[in-house]
């Protein structure tokens, strides 16, 4: 089956051609700015088309579609709703929830923002940056640097901020090898938070797949272009988080913004009349559907050619490979994403379950993409929190080949992201505390893996917060020591706390913003020393799986490990060719003698790399 081109406005000598496809429209109106609304020719296969002259870069629109508004059948046309280009590459402004936004034949004029046609930028040229065994560094755009005290206030919580010097200066000391930019593509607020008087602070609610948000980036696209080029020069790469799984029209009592007006059908994945809800939002799109599929693609190329980012990190990965029978790691729009020549050198990641049926697909979806690896996260934690294996830990040190076939590691290793715990309210909390997010603590995850070094929370004690930081030092080390790629996410280099909240997606306040004048200096120091470490380590960077030849894994007594010796031990060294790992987990002092005679001393709970002949 041939695929389905994509329909988008486009300018065109005299001005432009506008495109949009439906299945189930009847008449397509295009608004543009004050003018009448114009009615667009069918144009065949679904398609509305219409030429427009003496129209210029930055006009404005929007369409409105006439078809059937049948709920129990899963059509939701409504002409009353101006709807944004489902291609739009820019907005006019943020979107802002309001219950007309839901409600038939409520006119929405007011409310929405209009799409902006621009010429495309230069296509980028060149290879990404990053590649596989590096160090990606998860940030959220608004809240990295809102309370940063040298970037200028105009720029705070914006992507120009990542181009200070200040900033750029801290990548380069962490060792960062590329950024991977929470959501930055328009989204709206879910609708319970506008009772609660809060608003999403992460992003992954869109409400356009492509049109950047204009309070991210004022200068859309061009926005982002400026930061991966700058940031090209210094050597690290730009990866952006995006959510291909679902939209912020939500379920059946949310807002008709766009896909929702001009096919909710084709656009979302039903049960009969019923949206299925695989992704806990209320909608599933339908990314088996050949125009879904066509509007994913041509968002990755956009971002590509535009853009100049170096890859994706899907939210939700399952979902994308979702059709009627169920996952399908052969799926078409995973295969089109494999086989795409734009794509074809770009940084694939997957966050590899979703809530669906057989959502938890860790390892199955096969290279080139990588996948966020919760196995290693929670046996890591397991070991430090003291009821977790150290052979279970060697393996989450060695790439997880219990996870994924083939003979290169796929992980990306981590210990916390933006969801759940920071790393340091790992060590400082047994329980969530999300009560400010107005669920009344039901929200975020229960089971955390988390200890709190015997106080609950913030403590003034200052044996319990060096006890703290140890152990942050501890699951830092372990995290850099550990072969794959790895992901940090930022300020946990230097112990930040969002106060035991362990979901604040809705904190867009100080909960979530990076507050810079309380850095652990020394927890700081630690993160850019291990990263040195990594960064001249080959061994620890490569992604082949590790042979017997490759790898020692020996006793503190340097006596390699049989395998009766896993069972109840708590310290290891894994010696490769250009570096040691001395892991110590028990509460006293440990000596490891190396076998080149090297005697290495770590301390409690502590990790040490120690490069070959050192």
């Amino acid at each position: 089956m041939r695929r389905p081109a994509p329909t988008r406005a486009r300018l065109a000598p005299g001005g432009a051609v506008f495109e949009i496809w439906s299945g189930v429209a009847e008449t397509v109106w295009l608004e543009i700015e004050d003018r009448d609304p114009l009615r667009m020719e069918p144009a065949g296969d679904g398609v509305f088309r219409l030429a427009v002259p003496g129209l210029r870069d930055g006009v404005r629109y929007g369409y409105r579609v006439d078809g059937p508004f049948a709920p129990d059948d899963g059509h939701r046309c409504d002409p009353s709703k101006l709807l944004v280009d489902p291609y739009a590459t820019e907005v006019d402004r943020p979107f802002t929830y309001h219950p007309d936004l839901g409600t038939f034949g409520a006119d929405t004029d007011d409310l929405m923002p209009r799409a902006v046609l621009r010429k495309p930028l230069p296509a980028h040229r060149g290879p990404p940056v990053f590649t596989p065994g590096g160090l990606i560094y998860e940030l959220n755009v608004r809240g990295f640097s809102m309370l940063h005290p040298d970037v200028p206030e105009e720029d705070r919580g914006t992507l120009r901020a990542l181009t200070h010097p200040a900033i750029i200066a801290h990548l380069k000391r962490l060792g960062v090898d590329t950024i991977e930019l929470m959501p930055i593509t328009a989204w709206i607020d879910e609708r319970h938070l506008v009772a609660l008087g809060l608003s999403n602070a992460w992003g992954y609610n869109p409400a356009t797949f492509m049109a950047l948000d204009p309070r991210l980036a004022p200068g859309g696209i061009a926005d982002l272009r400026h930061v991966t080029d700058l940031l090209r020069e210094e050597g690290i790469g730009v990866i952006l988080d995006l959510v291909f799984n679902h939209t912020g029209e939500s379920d059946a009592d949310g807002p008709t913004l766009s896909l929702r007006g001009i096919d909710n059908r084709a656009a979302f994945a039903h049960d009969g009349d019923r949206l299925i809800n695989d992704t806990g939002t209320g909608n599933t799109v339908a990314c088996n559907h050949p125009r879904m599929r066509a509007l994913i693609l041509e968002a990755l190329r956009h971002f590509v050619r535009e853009g100049g980012v170096d890859g994706f990190r899907f939210d939700l990965g399952p979902v994308l490979g979702r059709g009627p029978d169920g996952f399908d790691p052969d799926a078409p729009l995973l295969r089109e994403m494999r086989e795409d020549p734009t794509l074809a050198d770009r940084i694939l990641i997957m966050e590899p379950w979703d809530i669906g049926p057989g959502g938890y697909q860790l390892g199955r979806f096969g290279p080139p993409f990588l996948e966020w690896n919760d196995a290693a996260r929670d046996d890591i934690r397991r070991f430090w929190r003291g009821d977790g294996g150290l052979g279970t830990l060697a393996t989450r040190l060695a790439g997880s080949s219990d996870c994924f076939t083939g003979a290169r590691t796929r992980s990306v290793n981590f210990i916390a992201a933006h969801d759940g715990f920071t790393l340091w309210d790992l060590v400082s909390h047994v329980e969530k505390h999300n009560h400010a997010n107005g669920e009344e603590n039901r929200d975020g995850h229960s089971e955390n893996l988390s200890w709190n070094n015997g106080v609950e929370g913030a403590s003034d004690d200052p044996d319990v917060a060096a006890r703290r930081r140890r152990d942050v030092k501890a699951l830092l080390g372990t995290l850099f020591a550990s072969r794959g790629t790895l992901m940090l996410t930022a300020g946990d280099e230097f112990g930040r706390s969002q106060g035991g909240n362990n979901n604040a997606y809705a904190q867009d306040n100080e909960t979530t913003w990076i507050d810079w004048s309380a850095l652990d200096t020394e927890i700081l120091a630690e993160a850019e020393h291990l990263s040195t470490l990594r960064r001249a380590s080959v061994a620890l960077r490569d992604q082949p799986f590790l042979t017997d030849a490759d790898v020692k894994w020996l006793r503190p007594d340097g006596v390699p490990m049989a395998p009766g010796d896993w069972e109840g031990a708590r310290s290891v060294a894994m010696v490769l060719t250009d570096i040691a790992v001395c892991v110590n987990g028990d509460d006293d002092e440990v000596t490891f003698a190396l076998q080149d005679q090297r005697q290495i001393t770590v301390p409690p709970r502590g990790v040490r790399l120690v490069p070959a002949g050192t």
